[in-house]
């Protein structure tokens, strides 16, 4: 993973069996836009799948530790721990040696954080490897594995395994696994669909990271009165089976099954990139040289997102880990609250399985943010503005759920809500609609080799703070709660300060776009002129008889008539049609200007 583009070999793609047996039972091929809805189905309910998968572990917590901690940790690396003794950790009657001692919170905080890291590496060879081979095989081989080790998690029930690193290493081979899915299922999607509306489809397309949440959540709670390890065993069955159906259904591209758009849609008044248009990066380019991984860090804005991921992800993944326990935790032993200054919702005490329903409603309130942040991103045209605002907006939504859920049920919910849009919100639209963005970002010259490169550094460098947050709560929750929401308040004030340079570019945009519209624009003449295509490393020069244009992005199919007003100013727009990529920055004269693309 060098810093330049490396030569591979083009990626030959077989077109999948499922795909071939409904086309033979259907008598001709299926269309563009069916395809299209295939991968937004089976995209979503893998993804689906692997959160269902991550999410069995928090709910699972506590039936393994019901004790709450009264005591502080001696040492926060697994690795300096002395070897545990089973009368050191033994069970006072409940729970699962050898979490179920003093330092049990501890142990399953050290699995979240091995889990995570190990994902958060995984992500980053995992976007180089998908750029190089079969989207369609490497996702159905993650699958499976997250599957597998999953399963493995539930069968230390039955097989009265108590010994603490084969939790461990089970958990990080699943990590392993679960890395393969993010990069690879944007990077898909990316594939099929361009970039007008892409936060608004993106967001709702996202929603399986909050359902899966849920499901996971759901399924997992109503096994637990089976045995724990029921609730890992069936969801990584589960994962398995979608899998499978994955791997005989998924086109991943529209070259992988011979797709093409259809007549009528080319001829259609739509405009490029619309939710059932044209993708973004042409098939073209396919066939160039893979992005090394420090050139996609240097695509303006991957840094920023990254780092703003980082904590978004540290707040996000901290709920996703401790909600379930921190709620039963809430509302278990009256001792334990006033040790841990803890409060019962409404004086009750919840179970297990009442705390892991509850705490699904933070997932639908991040479906919730999710849609809102791509749908408002979307019409601003701003999607740091958005990123920011909304986490911004989490602050004073962490705090009230803090201080104040333990009121009511009614309040709590409401609270729960509020706090899963707000968090959330930002967190799906980074992952989803920015990393897409700057995956086929202008310095890229078209070559979509770096979808997945991109994504994965972007959602591997956030699934770092991910492995941060829950190991940081497993300790300061010992001393106090409060500790803990104090933690990711800060967290999402410097995951907001971090889009700061990029929210005043776009400000600034908004606000030169404002006077622009407001002077008056010149009549478009009858005059054209073509764009002439001089390669793809080539300048793409827009001749006329009064001046010229260096685009600074290339992409422009040959020939492609571009009507022009009489006088160009500074800020106008070009009226341009039959276009590929969707805005194209030009010098005039040593001016700027958009060529905006429809």
């Amino acid at each position: 993973m060098g810093s330049t583009g490396e030569p591979v070999p083009e990626t030959r793609y077989t077109k999948p069996l499922g795909i071939r047996f409904v086309e033979y039972v259907k008598g001709s091929a299926i269309s563009y836009k069916a395809h299209q809805a295939i991968v937004l189905i089976i995209t979503f309910f893998a993804y689906l799948a692997y959160h269902a998968t991550r999410k069995t572990t928090s709910v699972v917590k506590s039936a393994l530790d019901p004790q709450s901690p009264d005591v502080a940790l001696k040492s926060i690396f697994f690795w300096r721990r002395e070897p545990l003794q089973g009368a050191r950790n033994s069970a006072l009657g409940v729970g699962w040696a050898p979490f179920n001692g003093s330092d049990g919170t501890a142990l399953l905080g050290e699995l979240d954080v091995a889990f995570l890291f190990v994902y958060a590496i995984g992500m980053f060879f995992s976007g180089h490897v998908g750029d190089r081979m079969d989207l369609r095989i490497f996702l159905t081989i993650g699958m499976v594995g997250t599957g597998l080790f999953t399963a493995l998690y539930g069968v230390g029930y039955w097989a009265s395994i108590h010994l603490f690193y084969y939790y461990l290493i089970v958990q990080m081979l699943a990590g392993l696994f679960q890395s393969t899915g993010w990069p690879s299922v944007v990077a898909v999607v990316g594939n099929w669909f361009g970039k007008k509306k892409r936060g608004l489809i993106m967001g709702v397309w996202n929603a399986h990271t909050s359902l899966g949440n849920i499901t996971g959540s759901v399924v997992a709670s109503v096994l637990l009165k089976y045995g724990w390890g029921w609730s890992m065993v069936v969801p990584g069955f589960g994962i398995v089976f979608v899998g499978l159906v994955l791997f005989c259904f998924l086109p991943v591209s529209p070259d992988s099954v011979g797709a093409s758009i259809d007549d009528d849609e080319v001829s259609s008044p739509k405009k490029e990139g619309d939710e059932l248009g044209v993708p973004l990066l042409s098939s073209s380019s396919d066939h160039r040289n893979a992005v090394g991984f420090l050139e996609a860090w240097r695509i303006p804005g991957v840094a920023s997102f990254s780092l703003c991921l980082f904590f978004s992800k540290l707040v996000a993944y901290t709920f996703l880990y401790w909600l379930p326990f921190y709620i039963s935790h809430t509302v278990s032993l009256k001792l334990n609250a006033l040790i841990m200054n803890l409060a019962a919702i409404e004086g009750r005490y919840l179970s297990n399985e009442e705390s892991g329903n509850l705490s699904t409603l933070f997932d639908v309130g991040g479906v919730v943010g999710g849609i809102l942040a791509g749908h408002i991103s979307d019409r601003l045209d701003a999607r740091a503005i958005t990123a920011a605002s909304f986490m911004y907006c989490a602050i004073p939504a962490l705090f009230f759920y803090r201080n104040y859920g333990h009121v009511s049920m009614t309040l709590n919910i409401v609270l729960m809500l509020i706090t899963g849009m707000f968090v959330n919100g930002p967190y799906a639209l980074i992952t989803t609609a920015v990393s897409a963005d700057l995956g086929t970002h202008s310095s890229l010259k078209g070559n979509s080799r770096a979808l997945a490169t991109v994504t994965a550094i972007i959602d591997g460098t956030g699934s770092i703070g991910a492995a941060v947050g829950p190991l940081l709560t497993g300790y300061i929750s010992t001393s106090s709660w409060s500790a803990v929401f104090t933690m990711l308040m800060g967290a999402a004030l410097v995951a907001g300060l971090l889009l700061t340079k990029l929210v005043m570019a776009e400000v600034a945009s908004k606000i030169q776009g404002a006077r622009t519209h407001e002077a008056p624009r010149p009549t478009p003449s009858d005059l054209e002129c073509h764009v002439a295509l001089y390669g793809w490393k080539d300048v793409v020069n827009l001749k006329c008889d009064i001046f010229e244009v260096h685009p600074y992005e290339l992409g422009v199919p040959q020939d492609a008539v571009v009507k022009r007003p009489r006088q160009i100013l500074p800020g106008r727009e070009l009226m341009v049609s039959q276009i590929v990529v969707s805005r194209v920055a030009v010098d005039l004269d040593g001016l700027p200007c958009n060529l905006i693309h429809y």
